[in-house]
């Protein structure tokens, strides 16, 4: 009989392993009934695990120091004469004499121009005599009438006529004041408008009288802003030349402009060589009450959720918070705000990484960093 081969063999012996491990069941322990192992975290405290692995952002603080600050406000103006007129003639007639050229100086009262009036000075004088006539006549009818030799009647009408007279000669005499035009008040002649010899009918305007001593900045403040300024306060007015000059709030309107709801003041300049014309460009800036208020980098701003404008601070409990401020000035050392409690500790680096609420690592901001932040904020941007 042959012998079977060894590979037949084999076979059988890995078929007989095979039925027996599967009649004992152990293949049922794969998996689900593996053993645990002791280093494995229960599901339960996986939370809490990541809650403590959680990394807390770091964040620079610094406690600010508060200063007492005058509110600037800043109204687009311009100059203007404290006053300004156009003089003109009170009659017809030839200009006789021009007694100013343009840039004079001259003072309330000074004679500007005079027509020729040959003919109303003879009335002048025609109405003077008849006055005298007229008093001598009445004076001898009061003697008359005194001593009973005339009735008191012709008193009467010796009176009558030498207040006709009389009228007659401040008729005269105003015709001939109405051929001089004099100046209603100080200043400077800017415009001269006819010539000596010209015939200038009644009303013909002749020179343009301005006085600018004090100049005049108009300008129109919001209805926000408006209860700040008030009559007497100082103001720094900038021109378009770059130059500054002070003043005083002379008048604030009690009515706003229609359209814009803004409301005009004057800021009167005192401008005794009149270096400072008129319908110049400026700017007038009026410092209203002091406030208290931190001066801090523009970068240290922010926003929140609703876009309000303010800081982020550190509370208490290391938790991020969020305070509204107000803008009262720009300087080139920064932002001058109003509006931050007098405890806040105010996050200078970071702020815009996190959000209110959050905890944070808080560490004081030294120095340089401050400066680094004031430097870069007041880099002009490219």
């Amino acid at each position: 009989m042959a012998m079977p081969r060894f590979h037949t063999v084999a076979a059988f012996v890995v078929l007989a392993v095979s039925a027996a491990w599967v009649l004992t069941g152990e293949f049922s322990s794969i998996g689900s009934a593996a053993p645990e192992t002791s280093g494995e975290t229960p599901q339960a405290e996986k939370p809490a695990a990541a809650e403590a692995a959680k990394v807390l952002r770091t964040v620079a603080v610094m406690q600010p120091n508060f200063i007492e600050h005058n509110r600037i406000i800043r109204i687009s103006g311009v100059t203007a004469p404290d006053k300004r007129t156009t003089l003109a003639t009170r009659s017809a007639g030839i200009l006789g004499e021009l007694k100013v050229e343009k840039g004079d100086k001259i003072q309330a009262g000074d004679v500007v121009l005079v027509l020729d009036g040959a003919e109303k000075q003879s009335m002048v004088d025609t109405a003077r005599a008849v006055l005298d006539q007229r008093q001598k006549e009445a004076d001898n009818i009061e003697r008359l009438v005194k001593n009973g030799i005339s009735p008191s009647t012709q008193s009467d009408s010796a009176r009558s006529a030498l207040a006709s007279a009389r009228s007659q000669l401040e008729s005269a005499q105003a015709d001939i004041d109405r051929l001089t035009v004099v100046a209603p008040f100080s200043g400077v002649i800017d415009q001269v408008m006819v010539e000596e010899g010209s015939w200038l009918p009644s009303g013909e305007a002749v020179a343009v009288l301005l006085q600018l001593d004090p100049v005049v900045a108009l300008g129109e403040v919001s209805e926000r802003e408006i209860v700040h300024v008030n009559v007497g306060r100082q103001a720094d007015v900038r021109l378009i030349s770059g130059e500054i000059v002070s003043g005083s709030v002379r008048h604030v309107s009690l009515e706003a402009t229609p359209g814009t709801r803004t409301f005009p003041i004057e800021v009167a300049i005192t401008n005794p060589d009149n270096t400072v014309p008129a319908g110049m460009t400026a700017e007038i800036m009026i410092q209203s009450e002091a406030v208290t208020a931190v001066k801090l980098p523009r970068s240290v701003v922010t926003l929140d959720a609703a876009g309000n404008l303010g800081l982020r601070i550190l509370k208490a409990d290391n938790t991020v918070g969020f305070v509204p401020i107000d803008l009262i000035d720009d300087s080139p050392e920064g932002l001058v705000l109003s509006g931050v409690p007098l405890d806040a500790k105010i996050i200078v680096a970071g702020q815009d990484l996190v959000s209110d609420g959050e905890s944070v690592n808080a560490v004081p901001a030294d120095a340089d960093l401050i400066a680094a932040a004031t430097i870069k904020a007041a880099e002009p941007s490219q």
